[in-house]
């Protein structure tokens, strides 16, 4: 590394990563719906190294592709590329399917979201000052009607000066991924040379290409954070944030909504006999505690001969063969999160359930 890029660019390298945070850097890493899972397959840009006479060097993430059976692992790289846009050095015999960084997923313009020594930026860069709108229609920049996704609109024009002046320019053209199918082409301006950073729909039409070869406003950039829309909801506690994130939201979030969420060993209630009666956890195991061992012993027996069982003994026996926190445990496994998913089953069924 040394021989072909230099002490100073070494030296910023080794700094980065004694600053980079990796559980701060998962927190913030882009994922997908349902489950919440690393998004798949992509490779994003952490830091630019600039380099005199060739593309700038730069530290990239990047998550395993679907296909591949590697949990929710994530791993650093270097990626340089030629003035053409390919990698400067010869790709691994098993390529990564998209090794170029990303420009929508983007984090070396917010170095907030994985430096540890940048957090305290976290509340003024993700649109906690600031009220939440629509993004731009056709003729107004920021249309607030309800019914849409937050979009942090308000810091639109600021990160797109931050993005312009990191491609090589102060002014111009960017766009914003609205959907699928949809994006916005603004320009940023700055009226009567005030150096107040805004936006307005873009007034020449340019052809798909040219929108195409825009710069993208990352979408850290684009939307609210959405920890910060959990907070404001009322739907999570600040002591559930990440512990770099907590301090720099707490102030912005209210009063969590009370939940009666079940605690380990509290009991589930079945109708028996004309009776709600009680199935809960004693000694580490699912119990109808409303029927005595007497009886329980009875009962089993006369099961064992065909008859029919107690309703108490019928839940615990579903309870078993088919748990209600199944989803919960299977999420837990796919995060790679074994012990919260052994810890979930023995909730339910007590530490000396047979798996």
């Amino acid at each position: 590394m040394r021989d072909r890029h230099g002490t100073d660019l070494l030296h910023r390298l080794r700094a980065d990563l004694r600053r980079l945070a990796p559980d701060l850097l998962r927190w913030h890493m882009p994922r997908i719906a349902p489950d919440g899972r690393l998004r798949p397959g992509l490779t994003l840009c952490l830091a630019r190294y600039p380099q005199p006479g060739s593309a700038p060097l730069q530290l990239v993430v990047r998550t395993p592709p679907a296909w591949a059976d590697a949990g929710q692992r994530m791993s650093l790289a270097l990626w340089e590329e030629t003035g053409d846009g390919s990698p400067g050095r010869r790709p691994p015999s098993h390529p990564h399917p998209h090794p170029h960084p990303d420009r929508r997923f983007r984090l070396d313009l917010h170095r907030h979201l994985w430096d540890s020594g940048r957090c305290a930026e976290l509340a003024r860069r993700c649109g906690a000052y600031g009220e939440t709108c629509a993004p731009p229609g056709p003729s107004a920049p920021c249309d607030p009607s309800p019914g849409h996704d937050s979009w942090a609109v308000q810091r639109w024009a600021a990160e797109a000066e931050l993005l312009l002046r990191a491609e090589g320019g102060i002014r111009g053209a960017f766009t914003v991924r609205l959907g699928a199918r949809s994006r916005a082409v603004l320009e940023l301006v700055a009226p009567d040379d005030s150096h107040v950073p805004t936006f307005r729909p873009l007034r020449e039409t340019l052809p798909p290409q040219e929108i195409a070869a825009l710069p993208v406003l990352p979408e850290a950039a684009a939307r609210v954070l959405p920890d910060l829309e959990l907070l404001r909801a009322g739907l999570i506690a600040p002591g559930r944030l990440h512990p770099l994130v907590a301090p720099a939201l707490a102030a912005y979030g209210r009063e969590p909504v009370a939940a009666t969420a079940s605690e380990p060993g509290d009991p589930h209630r079945v109708e028996c006999r004309g009776e709600v009666h009680r199935i809960a956890l004693r000694d580490g195991v699912l119990t109808a505690v409303d029927h005595d061992p007497a009886q329980l012993r009875r009962e089993e027996l006369l099961v064992a001969f065909g008859g029919p069982p107690l309703p108490c003994l019928r839940a615990i026996d579903a309870v078993h063969r088919s748990p209600e926190a199944l989803p919960a445990v299977r999420e837990r496994l796919g995060h790679g999160d074994v012990a919260g998913a052994l810890a979930v089953v023995e909730g339910l069924l007590g530490p000396g359930a047979v798996l």
